[in-house]
C-alpha cells in the first residue's frame, strides 16, 4: 500500500495541467499521475489540430464558453512566458453562400454574449485582399485564434510539475477504485492492473478516452451522475503542396463539429480537417484515403483552386464525447463534491475541443471544485 496526497488518473494534457496545479498550490504535498500509456499525452492531446480557441462556437455561460475563453489567455501568457513556440495566426470563418452570412451574424452575437469582442465581418473584397485563394460570400476575422507546439506544452507542463515535486508513473493502468468511507476523510484507494494499492486523500480523474469508464470504476459513485461515452473520430488529410493561406480557415460549424477546415502547423504546412465519423471504439484511428473523396468538395467550396490529388491521407484523432449522434452538443462535465457528495474525488468528462486551450482553466476549476481554499 502506497499512501500519497494527490492522484492524478491520466497524463494527456488536462491531466497534467491539473496535476501542476495542484502540486504548486500544495507545495509540500505528495502528488503522482497514473498514465495507462507509456508516455505523456498519446491520445487526444497528440491528434488534434493545435488550435488555440478563441471562444466563438460554445453555448454562453457554458463551461466550455468560460474556460475556452479563460484559458486562452492564460495559455498565451504561459506560452509567452515560457518562450514555448506559437504563432497568433487568426483565422478566417467563411461563408460560401449567402444563407451562411446569416449563421456568421449568429455566431458573432454568440461569441461576443461569451466576452469575445474582437471578431470582425470582412465583406468578399476585404477577404481576397488578405486571402486571394478564397473565393466567399463573406467571413469572420477571429485575431485572437492561433496554434501552438502541443508537446511542447505538455513537455513544459511535465517540467514544472516535476518541479514541484510531482511525479508521473507510466504503464500503469487503474483497475479498481474504493471510496473512503471513515467519517471526514476523502478520496479514494486505487488498485492498478499489477496489484498495486495507492491510498491518495485526493483524486482527479482526468482520463479523457477513458474518463467514463474510469469514472464507474469509482464504487459507490451514483451511476445517474455519469454519461456514456461516444466516439466521433476525427480525420485528417494534409496537404502535399505549399499552402496559399497565412491564416486558418474555417467554414461554419457543422453537427458534431467545425467542418473540414485548414490550419497550419509551426512550419507553415497545411491539413485539412476533422471531419466527424461515428466510430464504436476509442483505438479506431487508421484514416480511410477513401474520405479524402468528401474532403476535395468540402474544400473547394471555399478554396475553388484546390489541386487534383494534393490531399494525403495523414492521421486521425478521437473526440471523447458523451452525447450520441443524435443528441446535441454536450459540455463540459466536472464532477465534483458539490454534484456526488464524495469529498476529495473529480471525474472531468467530455473535455473534447476546446480542451487543449482550456486546460490552465480546467486547472483552476478542479482546485475550486475540490473545495480547496
Amino acid at each position: 500500500m502506497e499512501t500519497v496526497d494527490i492522484v492524478v488518473i491520466g497524463a494527456g494534457v488536462v491531466g497534467l495541467a491539473v496535476a501542476r496545479e495542484l502540486a504548486q498550490h500544495f507545495e509540500s504535498a505528495s502528488v503522482f499521475v497514473l498514465e495507462a500509456q507509456g508516455a505523456i499525452g498519446t491520445k487526444t492531446s497528440s491528434r488534434n489540430s493545435e488550435v488555440i480557441h478563441s471562444g466563438i462556437y460554445y453555448p454562453k455561460d457554458s463551461l466550455k464558453a468560460r474556460m475556452c475563453v479563460l484559458g486562452r489567455e492564460l495559455l498565451y501568457e504561459y506560452l509567452n512566458e515560457r518562450a514555448l513556440p506559437f504563432a497568433r495566426l487568426g483565422k478566417l470563418i467563411v461563408a460560401t453562400n449567402p444563407e451562411q452570412l446569416n449563421v456568421l451574424a449568429a455566431l458573432q452575437r454568440k461569441a461576443q454574449g461569451n466576452g469575445v469582442e474582437d471578431l470582425e465581418y470582412l465583406s468578399p473584397e476585404k477577404v481576397h485582399q488578405l486571402e486571394p485563394a478564397l473565393t466567399v460570400q463573406g467571413a469572420l476575422l477571429s485575431p485572437s485564434t492561433g496554434i501552438l507546439d502541443s508537446h511542447a506544452y505538455m513537455l513544459s507542463l511535465q517540467g514544472d510539475f516535476e518541479r514541484a515535486g510531482g511525479h508521473v508513473i507510466f504503464d500503469t493502468q487503474v483497475t479498481h477504485v474504493t471510496l473512503h468511507d471513515a467519517p471526514l476523510e476523502s478520496g479514494a484507494t486505487l488498485t492498478t492492473q499489477d496489484g498495486t494499492q495507492i491510498k491518495a486523500g485526493l483524486v482527479v480523474n482526468a482520463a479523457g478516452l477513458d474518463a467514463p469508464k474510469v469514472a464507474r470504476l469509482f464504487h459507490g459513485v451514483n451511476a445517474g451522475f455519469l454519461p456514456q461515452a461516444h466516439y466521433a473520430k476525427g480525420n485528417y488529410f494534409a496537404l502535399s503542396g505549399r499552402s496559399p493561406f497565412s491564416r486558418l480557415i474555417y467554414p461554419v460549424p457543422e453537427a458534431a463539429g467545425l467542418g473540414v477546415h485548414l490550419t497550419l502547423d509551426l512550419a507553415g504546412r497545411a491539413k485539412f480537417g476533422p471531419d466527424v465519423e461515428w466510430v464504436e471504439h476509442a483505438d479506431d484511428l487508421v484514416v480511410n484515403p477513401k474520405r479524402g473523396d468528401a474532403f476535395y468538395e468540402a474544400i473547394r467550396q471555399y478554396w475553388p483552386g484546390l489541386p487534383d490529388k494534393s490531399l494525403v491521407a495523414a492521421y486521425a484523432g478521437m473526440r471523447p464525447k458523451i452525447n450520441s449522434k443524435d443528441e446535441a452538443a454536450a459540455d463540459f462535465k466536472v464532477l465534483g463534491p458539490a454534484v456526488h457528495k464524495i469529498p476529495g474525488v473529480v471525474h472531468l468528462l467530455g473535455i473534447e475541443s476546446p480542451g487543449l486551450t482550456s486546460s490552465l482553466a480546467l486547472a483552476k476549476h478542479v482546485l475550486e471544485e475540490l473545495q480547496v481554499k
